[in-house]
């Protein structure tokens, strides 16, 4: 992880000149804090002095001052004053906080948490790159392992039941090509590594001579572009950032463009359990107080059991939530010794592979792991469903799709892709 930068928190989470921000970030405890010029500084909680945290320090004049005895640190961790010390005896030039370097870009404050004196290049996948105008970003927390969490995001048979598992062909419109993952809830699969990770194709009949395709994809070290929406202007990700071993933050981003995916049915009405309801708890200065669900594990995330019955497949409101309590329920950390893969869980099985093997290259060898060194191979990935002709193969319609979709700062590679 400490290979790339890392999104560390949001632009609008800090304020020049204002307080400190505890930020947990792969298993650190780290200060975030926003100077009075409005530069980002990202360090070791602990003063270098006498170990206090410097969440209790004075944001102000160009830096974040201790309040135990007065060292002033600025964003680069550079120790500026030493206020404690006669001046003949002051040595603030050998004192240097932990530091991480930081760029802001779209709404993000990002960090390269490595050994590279030259940082690698930032995400240069289009929906990070986006304006802040330009996309949507939610964000939530999740009380369970980074890749568990992500798992969900590319296990697509689930949609089918733990989504839209009461939905009926007939209750949604005709027109719509979603109808096809419907009406069947057990597609085949098409799944392969590449540049970027790994991709699959779920897919299943539509009308004579054409299939459903949904695809998808994992990208190092914890995005994915999902399926549900239409391929052509899918332009969305979802990135996993481990907190620490067992909490995650989920941040989602989308393109205000892009077209809803499906949710409703054909008289227009939400389908039952598919409204978003993202309510927070209030945000705390505890490692773990930010961006959390007010349904969680502990309130069995308002399941209700009626709705259950009746109405909604679940019984628990919004996608979201509904993703939420399935990869938290497994434990903060899934014992996969109890797991019985099924055909549906290719994706999940190769992109555990390909992970692996990177963290191995990488322990034994040094191999950087991929877009380290290689952002430009992510502009070929783009999740989404569209129909294709059954005699196609799926990567060559992949490629074909990949030409007229939209990228709205043309950032989107179009190359083709060779069919295995």
């Amino acid at each position: 992880m400490r290979e790339y930068w890392i999104p560390a928190c949001l632009s609008s989470e800090l304020k020049a000149d204002g307080e400190p921000m505890r930020l947990l970030l792969l298993g650190e405890r780290l200060i975030a804090f926003r100077d009075t010029d409005g530069r980002v500084g990202i360090m070791e909680h602990r003063c270098p002095h006498r170990c206090a945290s410097l969440f209790f320090g004075r944001n102000e004049e160009g830096g974040l001052r201790c309040v135990y005895h007065g060292w002033k640190f600025d964003v680069e961790g550079n120790c500026t004053d030493m206020p404690n010390v006669p001046p003949a005896q002051d040595f603030k030039h050998r004192i240097k906080a932990r530091a991480y370097k930081v760029v802001e870009r779209a709404g993000f404050v990002w960090t390269y948490m490595g050994k590279r004196e030259q940082p690698p290049e930032l995400p240069a996948l289009e929906t990070l790159n986006l304006p802040e105008d330009q996309k949507t970003i939610r964000v939530h927390q999740r009380e369970c392992n980074w890749f568990q969490s992500l798992e969900g995001d590319i296990d697509t048979s689930h949609f089918g039941f733990l989504h839209i598992g009461g939905l009926k062909m007939e209750d949604v419109s005709p027109d719509t090509i979603h109808k096809w993952g419907v009406g069947d809830r057990a597609p085949d699969y098409k799944a392969t590594e590449t540049d970027w990770g790994t991709m699959y194709a779920a897919y299943r009949p539509a009308d004579a001579g054409n299939l459903y395709y949904r695809f998808a994809h994992f990208m190092f070290p914890f995005i994915t572009l999902t399926p549900n929406g239409f391929f052509e202007d899918q332009v969305a990700c979802t990135l996993n950032v481990p907190m620490d071993d067992t909490h995650t933050m989920v941040y989602n981003l989308t393109w205000v463009k892009k077209t809803a995916p499906l949710q409703t049915l054909k008289n227009g009405d939400w389908i039952p359990g598919l409204k978003p309801d993202m309510e927070y708890l209030p945000n705390t200065n505890d490692w773990h107080g930010r961006h959390r669900l007010v349904a969680r594990r502990e309130n069995d995330y308002f399941i209700d059991r009626e709705a259950q019955k009746h109405s909604n497949y679940t019984g628990i409101q919004g996608i979201g939530r509904q993703d939420q309590a399935a990869v938290e329920c497994m434990g903060e950390i899934v014992d996969r010794s109890l797991e019985h893969l099924a055909p549906s869980d290719r994706m999940i099985a190769i992109t555990r592979k390909r992970l692996l093997e990177a963290c191995q290259k990488f322990a034994s060898e040094g191999t950087a792991p991929p877009l380290v060194d290689n952002q430009h191979d992510c502009q070929r990935a783009r999740g989404g469903a569209f129909v294709a002709p059954a005699t196609q193969d799926w990567l060559d319609a992949y490629a074909e799709k990949l030409q007229t979709a939209l990228s709205p700062l043309g950032m989107l590679q179009r190359l083709p892709l060779a069919a295995e």
